[in-house]
């Protein structure tokens, strides 16, 4: 069990990249789930289920991660970072600004800068809820708040 708990909050080990894991998580991520959103592989309602269902997985694996490593959000734990870019692209139709690159490029930098910012209430998150639901939870809003200026970015220009 340590080791498939290990596997999955790592992203098959790209938490143990040596420098910037949550960066390359989040540019893999990208890699993984763009083709599936743009090739329409999965239907919506799938892709919100499967959704639904890596986001309880998470809050059982970092539980159990965090009580293997005793540890609390760990650099390791990058299933955040997926789970934040795979938010983003549930909504990837109402965000598509210009063209595709430039849509990615945006996605990559804006959820980044708004993970490791932090900004309200992402911060309260990360620093009061010691828990699997706080280490994904900022995350989220993270991916909110790429979502609201994406999507403002689309309405306005």
């Amino acid at each position: 069990m340590k080791k498939l708990t290990n596997i999955f909050v790592s992203l098959f080990y790209i938490g143990y990249f040596p420098k910037w894991p949550g960066t390359m998580a989040s540019f893999i991520s990208i890699l993984v789930l763009y083709p599936i959103i743009k090739l329409e592989m999965i239907t919506p309602k799938i892709l919100i289920f499967f959704f639904i269902c890596m986001f309880i997985l998470s809050l059982f694996f970092i539980k159990k991660f965090s009580i293997y490593t005793k540890s609390h959000d760990s650099g390791i734990i990058v299933i955040d970072e997926f789970l934040g870019i795979y938010l983003i692209f549930i909504f990837y139709d109402f965000l598509y600004f210009i063209n595709s690159y430039l849509t990615i490029f945006l996605i990559f930098v804006l959820f980044r800068f708004f993970d490791i910012l932090k900004i309200f209430p992402a911060n309260i998150i990360d620093k009061k809820m010691n828990n699997s639901f706080g280490v994904l939870l900022d995350d989220l809003v993270a991916a909110i708040y790429t979502i609201m200026v994406l999507y403002v970015l689309n309405v306005y220009s």
